[in-house]
């Protein structure tokens, strides 16, 4: 599933915060869109807060999401891990990972970037 199939899928240009408002990893509702904002050396990312394996937001059970390297994030609810990088599974069932949303930064925003 690609995130622009979620009936709630924000718009590219849509705005979804203040770059300096992320410091880590940060849960946001997009009007009904769950969205993960990953920020470190590597840069900025997005992923659909969903867990492929329950369909819950990571952030379900607790908001520590990142381990303590920074390098995975980890499923509150069951303990599944993706790589913070490419939300690719690292520990659980193997078959699907995070998917990515593109984001941007315009204007000291983090902004929902082209497919």
């Amino acid at each position: 599933m690609s995130w622009q199939d979620l009936s709630t899928a924000p718009a590219p240009g849509t705005v979804v915060c203040e770059t300096d408002e992320v410091e880590g990893v940060k849960a946001l509702d997009l009007a009904g869109f769950p969205l993960l904002v990953v920020k470190d050396a590597h840069g900025l990312r997005g992923f659909v807060n969903l867990c492929p394996h329950q369909f819950l937001p990571l952030d379900y059970r607790g908001g520590n999401l990142l381990s303590s390297d920074g390098a995975r994030l980890i499923c509150s609810s069951h303990q599944a891990q993706f790589d913070a990088a490419s939300g690719e599974v690292c520990d659980g069932p193997a078959e699907c990972g995070l998917d990515p949303v593109p984001l941007r930064q315009e204007h000291g925003r983090v902004v929902i970037g082209n497919a």
